[in-house]
């Protein structure tokens, strides 16, 4: 993986983690076993629809909660816990949970944030993998607010996110007008409480 200049933090990057045909494959077998739904997150005191499809997977204690809704996990699907196995053999690291999105075009989105909930504690590993419609990843200071770094996440790629990027950026996935087709993304954690 190729390591992104970002000044306190630990960002790696690999455009094509999975080929265009196993890229292609997973997508499918990831559109056709999740159980997608939307959820209700709280934001600024009342409960609204996340602008996207969405599934906690993980194992039976790797409870999450995020902007006051607590998740409870889904089994693992065979396409999930294969990929979660080939992330560990890849990485060394151990997850526990996922959360798996659909992007079902470019209305769909998600605002600025960090994935810094005590669940997964001070310095979480997350690891991000995307299928389907390319769309773009950007990163901002927590502390300035200003722009630090822009990712096209490409179909069958992987980011990887640790030491103290969530500590020192937020990040989002703007709305794009132009984009029709649909995007999975699946950000594999480790709830440390568990």
């Amino acid at each position: 993986m190729d390591r992104l200049d970002l000044p306190g933090a630990d960002l790696r990057y690999d455009a094509q983690a999975y080929p265009p045909a196993q890229a292609d494959a997973l997508f499918a077998a990831l559109l056709a076993e999740i159980p997608w739904q939307p959820h209700r997150l709280r934001l600024f005191g009342r409960d609204v629809d996340a602008p996207r499809l969405s599934c906690w997977i993980g194992d039976a204690q790797a409870v999450y909660t995020y902007s006051g809704t607590r998740f409870e996990p889904r089994p693992w699907t065979p396409t999930v816990a294969a990929l979660r196995d080939d992330l560990r053999r890849r990485l060394g690291a151990h997850f526990n949970s996922v959360l798996a999105n659909l992007y079902r075009d470019g209305r769909d989105s998600m605002g600025w944030h960090s994935d810094d909930e005590s669940e997964l504690g001070r310095e979480p590993l997350i690891a991000s993998l995307s299928f389907g419609a390319v769309r773009t990843f950007r990163l901002r200071s927590r502390a300035t607010r200003e722009a630090a770094l822009s990712i096209e996440l490409e179909h069958g790629s992987a980011l990887v996110m640790a030491a103290g990027t969530q500590r020192h950026y937020q990040h989002a996935l703007p709305r794009r007008a132009r984009v029709a087709a649909p995007r999975i993304n699946l950000t594999f954690r480790r709830i440390a409480s568990v």
